[in-house]
């Protein structure tokens, strides 16, 4: 804990020097080498000294729960993990205030994931479910080919969702690190963002799901991510 507080005056350190998030991530992983708080962590710190927060405390809680695997905290660590599915358990275990192995235990037991590459996926499907997304992805093939015009969604299948491997993150890179103070003004800049995506991007991210689905049936409906 007391580690934790020493790189929070670092990062308001480095903040009130003008440094932008980006060098103080590189300075507090240069400084405290892998004890060094998680990139979100730091730059969520960071924007709390950048908007006036002048306490390098943690907030004070109401009281710790008799069990760190209680309904309230396993639904924040599904929230953060479904916000992003690439945060490290440290990050996790540092935002929900539990230890990495309650956090570890959550993740696998609770919510039945597990990492692929740099994301938290769900558990391997039994072989019913992968056989139904084969299915499903053999359709989409072949409505694709006969009318554009038509939507269809495989259960258990987070990857197979445009949303989640294209928009989401088009929208969340250019906004990540920026703090807002109303609902509006998140809006306001959601839809800005949304709208700057050119006719284009979105014709190739059609495109690329097409050959999503191809793979899909040829890995027998596994998981996978990347190109």
């Amino acid at each position: 804990m007391a580690e934790r507080l020493e790189q929070r005056y670092c990062i308001t350190f480095c903040q009130k020097l003008g440094d932008n998030q980006a060098e103080t991530v590189r300075k507090i992983q240069q400084a405290f080498g892998d004890d060094a708080m998680g990139v979100t962590q730091i730059k969520e710190w960071f924007n709390r000294f950048k908007h006036g927060r002048m306490s390098a405390d943690s907030e004070q809680r109401s009281g710790r729960p008799s069990t760190s695997r209680n309904a309230d905290v396993i639904e924040k660590v599904r929230t953060l993990i479904l916000e992003d599915r690439r945060l490290a358990i440290r990050e996790v275990a540092d935002e929900v205030g539990i230890s990495r192995g309650s956090t570890n235990t959550i993740l696998t037991e609770d919510l039945g994931m597990l990492r692929v590459a740099a994301k938290f996926v769900p558990k391997p499907l039994p072989p019913e479910q992968q056989q139904l997304r084969v299915e499903v992805a053999q359709d989409m093939l072949e409505c694709a080919n006969r009318d554009p015009e038509f939507l269809k969604k495989a259960p258990y299948s987070p990857d197979m969702a445009p949303c989640v491997f294209w928009l989401f993150p088009r929208l969340k890179t250019p906004l990540k690190g920026s703090r807002f103070d109303r609902s509006e003004d998140i809006i306001q800049n959601a839809t800005a963002q949304l709208h700057s995506i050119p006719k284009e991007a979105f014709q190739n991210c059609f495109q690329r799901w097409k050959d999503s689905w191809a793979k899909y049936v040829e890995s027998q409906g596994a998981y996978f991510e990347g190109d």
